[in-house]
């Protein structure tokens, strides 16, 4: 075959190296599987990067994409951590992880739009540097500022310039407004997790080791949080007092749940107990990893939790979500009418985003316990019906 000759197919299976089903030659005789689903079609890469929760919080776009570009082709680009995050996820062709290799070869695709929900240096020069058709979210300027990239990209850009705006008046949530930097049409969509095949195995393994029982309503305590915003979570304290008052109801089950960051904590919480009360706590491993994690929080009917990636996860999981807010903000968060959100009340300095707080955490102090026991107990009805 003489080189002029040589026509690449235009098909998300063929990667030039070698046949994409055994034996067939799809240079000389074409494609012989091509459909809808394996046309390249539109090429699009999405750039979220960073937090887990939001990149987590992001993915409902696939759904809004697919709509517009039934036929196309969807890479993302994040960081290595968050990977885990979008694997398994139907609606991706191909993630790119934030290494030297992965960016090289995002590079060179030609994309018909690239989108970039985050407003870092990084992310932004990195979606300068793409070749596309069509820039949505936000870039770099010359003077290496962050940039809208288009005119539904500004409202995001304006709540973050402005305090008042985002802290106050807003009263959208995150995945609508990055619907509208994406230039789709928001329609709620559900964020895009599943387990895997093993993974619900797994679970299922583990639920008979801790001998489930289904007429229990399983509760679930995410304990912790980030240590970039360490103000998110409740004192050891408050999740004791809860406990206390949940292990009184027999049709409740508590199951404590984190990551590693969190396994002294979690200890604490359930060393504050009696003997006769640990045995009514199931304590989850939390260093076995975060789709590990994911597996034990997925037992949980209701998950109580700070404004954190269990949050995102339980969200994701289409848990009861109860949601403390104190530092961030509440009107960002979508729970899909599964939950209830505590945000304190007449405390000027929430939100604030802050990484120390110079009032004694006053937020936190204010998280009412009593609603969240009985948030509890009516979601509990609501899933035994």
């Amino acid at each position: 075959m003489d080189l002029s000759e040589l026509k690449i197919p235009r098909c998300k299976n063929y990667n030039g190296y070698k046949p994409c089903f055994s034996y067939e030659n799809c240079l000389e005789n074409g494609c012989q599987h091509e459909n809808d689903n394996t046309k390249i079609g539109v090429k699009i890469l999405i750039i979220s990067l960073d937090a887990l929760g939001n990149v987590l919080d992001n993915t409902p776009v696939l759904y809004a994409l697919k709509r517009k570009f039934p036929v196309s082709t969807i890479y993302w680009m994040t960081m290595p951590a968050a990977e885990k995050i979008l694997f398994n996820n139907p609606l991706i062709d191909k993630v790119f992880t934030w290494t030297d290799e992965q960016r090289m070869i995002a590079r060179q695709i030609e994309y018909d739009y690239v989108m970039n929900a985050d407003k870092s240096d990084y992310a932004c020069a990195f979606a300068n540097e793409i070749k596309a058709k069509n820039r949505l979210g936000f870039l770099l300027s010359e003077d290496g500022k962050i940039i809208p990239a288009n005119q539904g990209a500004m409202y995001s850009y304006l709540m973050g310039n402005n305090d008042e705006f985002k802290f106050r008046e807003n009263k959208r949530s995150g995945v609508d407004i990055i619907h509208e930097a994406f230039e789709l049409e928001y329609k709620r969509d559900p964020y895009v997790f599943g387990l895997t095949v093993e993974e619900k195995g797994f679970v299922e393994a583990y639920k008979k080791e801790m001998a489930y029982n289904p007429k229990k309503t399983y509760v679930g305590f995410n304990t912790g949080c980030s240590t970039l915003f360490p103000n998110k979570k409740m004192t050891i304290e408050q999740h004791v007092a809860l406990i206390k008052d949940f292990l009184k109801d027999e049709s409740l089950q508590v199951i404590l749940l984190g990551g590693r960051e969190d396994t002294e904590r979690n200890v604490q919480i359930y060393e504050s107990f009696s003997e006769a009360d640990k045995k009514k706590i199931i304590t989850t491993p939390t260093t076995m990893g975060l789709r590990s994690g994911i597996c034990f929080m997925d037992i949980a009917d209701i998950v109580i939790t700070g404004d954190s990636f269990g949050m995102h996860m339980a969200i994701g999981l289409k848990k009861y979500v109860i949601a403390w807010f104190g530092l961030s903000c509440s009107a960002e968060i979508e729970l899909y009418d599964r939950g209830a959100k505590l945000v304190p009340e007449g405390l000027e300095c929430s939100p604030c985003w802050k990484k120390v707080c110079p009032y004694n955490l006053e937020c936190i102090q204010m998280i009412d316990l009593n609603k969240i026991i009985s948030l509890t107990k009516e979601f509990s009805l609501k899933i035994r019906k």
